[in-house]
C-alpha cells in the first residue's frame, strides 16, 4: 500500500513539475518583447548607471538615497528600463526602511522569483516586460494586502498625474 502512494505522489510530482515550465510560459504576456531582446551593451549606455546596477545587475542603492523616497504626489511609477506603469502612488507608503514602499502594483507589471543571494529565500521580484530587477516582496505591509514591494528608486520613473 505505501509502495503505491509513494508513486502516485512521485508520478504527480514529476508530472505537475513538467508542467509548470509550461504554464509559465503561457501566462508570459510580454515572451516576445523587444525589450528582452536588447544586449546587455546595449542597456548600458541606454541607463544611467545606478540604474544599470540596478535593473540589469540586481545591485540594491543605499537606503535613503532616492529622491522618489519622498515623492509624494498623485501619478504613476513606471520601470525605468522600458516605462511600463508598475505603482500607483496611492499604494505608496512610509515603511521607515528607506526605500520607495508599495503594498500593491499595477496588475500585470511585476513577475517574481525567488533569490538566495543572501542566503535565505526571498521573493525578488522585477519587470514584467524588460525583466528588471526593481527590488524584494515582502508579507509586512499594510492593509488591505499585507505586503511591501520594497522598491530600488534608481530602477523607477515617476510621472505626475
Amino acid at each position: 500500500m505505501h509502495m503505491n502512494r509513494r508513486r502516485l505522489l512521485t508520478n504527480a510530482l514529476a508530472i505537475s513539475a513538467s508542467l509548470s515550465p509550461l504554464a509559465a510560459l503561457a501566462a508570459d504576456t510580454f515572451a516576445e518583447s523587444p525589450w528582452r531582446k536588447i544586449s546587455d551593451a546595449d542597456w548600458k549606455k541606454r541607463l544611467p548607471a545606478q540604474a544599470y546596477g540596478v535593473l540589469r545587475r540586481e545591485d540594491t542603492e543605499r537606503p535613503g538615497t532616492s529622491p522618489l523616497l519622498n515623492e509624494h504626489r498623485k501619478g504613476i511609477f513606471f520601470c525605468l528600463g522600458c516605462d511600463l506603469p508598475l505603482f500607483r502612488s496611492d499604494a505608496k507608503y512610509d515603511s521607515g526602511t528607506g526605500w520607495p514602499s508599495f503594498f500593491i502594483a499595477i496588475k500585470g507589471g511585476l513577475a517574481t522569483k525567488t533569490d538566495f543571494a543572501i542566503g535565505l529565500p526571498r521573493t525578488e521580484y522585477h519587470c514584467a516586460r524588460c525583466l528588471g530587477h526593481h527590488g524584494h516582496l515582502f508579507d509586512d505591509g499594510p492593509r488591505p494586502t499585507g505586503l511591501r514591494y520594497c522598491s530600488n528608486g534608481a530602477a523607477l520613473k515617476f510621472i505626475p498625474a
